[in-house]
């Protein structure tokens, strides 16, 4: 590894998925949405790194491994004596989970034990996940956020809603995004996160808080949105074979941030219809397999995107 530091750090939680599998069988996966963020950043081309803590034992140990297999700069990973953040997935049909994590070690993750003057090389640094809904974890990480972001240092965050985030997130979750320069959000994280709210005013109510920011929108199988304070654009996805849907947005967040990264002068529909194929390639392997660079522009040129026009519902 040269001395040099990455373009693009995810920050947050890296975890194992034990999933159950045909009754009494279960089966172990590297996981976490931020650290399949930065995997995805790594596999389109951008030198990427996860920042965060894992165990000392055989779980920390394939996260090690998987990390180093995708290129990412093992530097900003952290290793320490305690135990793994599981996610328990009971069901996947429908979703049936629950996390283990009372004292494990993504809670230690210290933001000062990182490589010395990376922040000056990073360009963009992404937070999500239910790292940010983990005491003491979330404080630090939000306090890194804003460290960064008055440095100059662009910030993406991904809410990734789940159960955990209740009434005690939502401080949180306006204060990433009013640091955010780039917001992306999905139907069923604006449904979790501001239950009881059309989804219109919901995201206006987001775009209050940060008129500056670029929301990215995703609606599953009917596309995305990216709304700018340039305007909006809807995205359809390109017709592909769809063997496995996870990891789907952790890629299209990805994409849109490597797209920002490697082409600045690009159009808001350019980045947004890569986005989108990033997200559609990463649908066609099983599991949270990042997309590549060719596999996703070869999908580029099928993604359909228009811009709307403002008198239309976003």
């Amino acid at each position: 590894m040269s001395a040099g530091f990455p373009r693009f750090v995810a920050a947050g939680e890296a975890l194992t998925d034990m999933i159950r599998s045909e009754g009494e069988h279960w089966v172990s996966k590297t996981g976490g949405s931020t650290w399949n963020v930065a995997r995805a950043a790594a596999a389109l081309g951008v030198r990427s790194a996860f920042a965060g803590a894992i165990s000392n034992c055989c779980f920390g140990d394939d996260l090690w491994d998987a990390s180093a297999e995708a290129g990412l700069d093992l530097r900003f990973v952290q290793r320490v004596e305690r135990s793994p953040l599981l996610a328990i997935v009971a069901q996947s049909q429908p979703p049936n989970y629950f996390f283990i994590g009372d004292d494990s070690a993504d809670l230690y993750f210290d933001p000062a034990a990182l490589p010395s003057g990376w922040q000056q090389q990073t360009e963009w640094a992404h937070f999500g996940g239910i790292s940010l809904a983990r005491a003491p974890l979330a404080e630090r990480l939000v306090a890194l956020a804003a460290r960064l972001q008055a440095g100059g240092v662009g910030i993406s965050y991904d809410a990734n809603f789940r159960k955990l985030m209740d009434e005690r997130y939502t401080p949180t979750f306006e204060a990433m995004c009013r640091l955010a320069r780039v917001i992306k959000l999905s139907d069923e994280d604006l449904a979790g996160l501001l239950p009881g709210t059309d989804p219109a005013q919901a995201l206006a109510r987001v775009r209050e808080w940060n008129p500056q920011a670029w929301l990215l929108y995703t609606e599953g199988a009917k596309g995305a949105t990216l709304l700018t304070p340039q305007g909006q654009w809807q995205a359809s996805p390109p017709p592909i074979t769809v063997v496995d849907t996870v990891g789907a947005g952790d890629a299209s967040i990805a994409g849109l941030i490597v797209s920002l990264l490697r082409s600045p002068d690009s159009t808001p529909a350019a980045h947004l219809g890569f986005a989108i194929a990033a997200g559609s390639a990463a649908c066609q392997s099983a599991g949270a397999a990042p997309p590549n660079l060719e596999s996703t522009q070869a999908l580029v040129a099928r993604v359909e995107v228009r811009k709307i026009d403002c008198s239309e519902p976003a």
